[in-house]
């Protein structure tokens, strides 16, 4: 059986400042996890190729691409990423974006699945960064298989707990990629952008309110994006503990959140490409948890699919 591309940029690796709230840990100890375990999952780790200017301006507007890229992003635009600007910064958001347009890729090109042990960076505009994001990993993914001809239309599913507010902005009048977000009514961003479809749940929700709504919403999404492949953002923030999360879900809960959505892209027959996102959890081993449970299960999609085949 095929095994499940997983690709991965940890080495990549921003010199942030010891309080530097950002998890960046995160994607060596994940990485690190999927490597011990990949002959048992079926996976096969794979580093990105960088995306370049030319997949980055499907997404971005030429002049912020260039200023990002020669270092010449000022204060404020740094502090609006919530990084401070470096060459590192740069490769690092390369590979990450490089990551899913890879995954979606060969997904759609007959492998059915596959994983960027990174990703998500769903607040970067077309014209600035945000949030820790530099570009929009999912939406130059989408365009990349567009203008390859692997597909037309494209669903995000996007269950990061923070809406994917660069991404609805980015694709607003782009009727060909579908905005999907469920995410905290009131976290950030204060202000969020109009998507295709937006799920705004109360503070402290908890496995059950969040999976019937879920369950309710994601048949919706299909139907209306009528998709020739999925992005999905498995974001780790919805978790119960994490710090900047706000809601209340358990990981066997976020567990059951990931087979949802694997489970109607199998049922619709979709191509699918799996991107992890955020997660700010204290104890930054119940981040990597959350994800490792992801890739587990994705590679047993990959299995599923495979049985179906034959």
């Amino acid at each position: 059986m095929p095994a499940v591309k997983a690709f991965y940029c940890h080495h990549f690796v921003l010199p942030l400042p010891p309080e530097h709230r950002f998890p960046m840990a995160k994607y060596a100890l994940l990485y690190e996890r999927v490597r011990a375990a990949a002959a048992e999952l079926g996976v096969e780790l794979r580093e990105p190729q960088p995306a370049d200017d030319t997949a980055l301006c499907r997404a971005h507007e030429r002049g912020y691409v260039e200023r990002a890229s020669r270092g010449g992003l000022d204060a404020a635009e740094q502090r609006k990423i919530g990084f401070p600007w470096s060459a590192l910064m740069i490769e690092r958001s390369r590979r990450s974006a490089g990551g899913t347009m890879a995954a979606l890729q060969a997904a759609l090109e007959g492998d059915g699945v596959a994983v960027n042990l990174a990703g998500g960076t769903h607040h970067a505009f077309a014209g600035h960064g945000a949030g820790y994001c530099v570009f929009n990993d999912s939406v130059v993914a989408a365009r990349h298989v567009q203008a390859l001809g692997l597909a037309r239309r494209l669903l995000v599913v996007d269950l990061d707990v923070h809406q994917g507010n660069g991404t609805a902005a980015i694709v607003r009048d782009d009727p060909s990629i579908f905005a999907f977000s469920m995410h905290g009514a009131r976290n950030y961003p204060a202000l969020k952008e109009a998507g295709d479809l937006d799920v705004e749940l109360p503070d402290g929700c908890g496995d059950a309110d969040y999976l019937d709504a879920l369950a309710h919403h994601l048949p919706v999404a299909l139907e209306r994006a009528e998709p020739d492949a999925v992005i999905y953002l498995a974001g780790a923030d919805p978790y119960a503990q994490d710090r900047l999360g706000r809601l209340a879900l358990s990981k066997p809960g976020l567990a059951e959140r990931d087979r949802m959505v694997l489970d109607a892209c199998l049922r619709h027959d979709l191509p699918l490409s799996i991107s992890m996102a955020g997660g700010y959890a204290a104890d930054v081993a119940d981040i990597v948890d959350i994800h490792f449970a992801t890739v587990r299960a994705a590679a047993e999609l990959a299995r599923r699919r495979h049985a179906l085949a034959l």
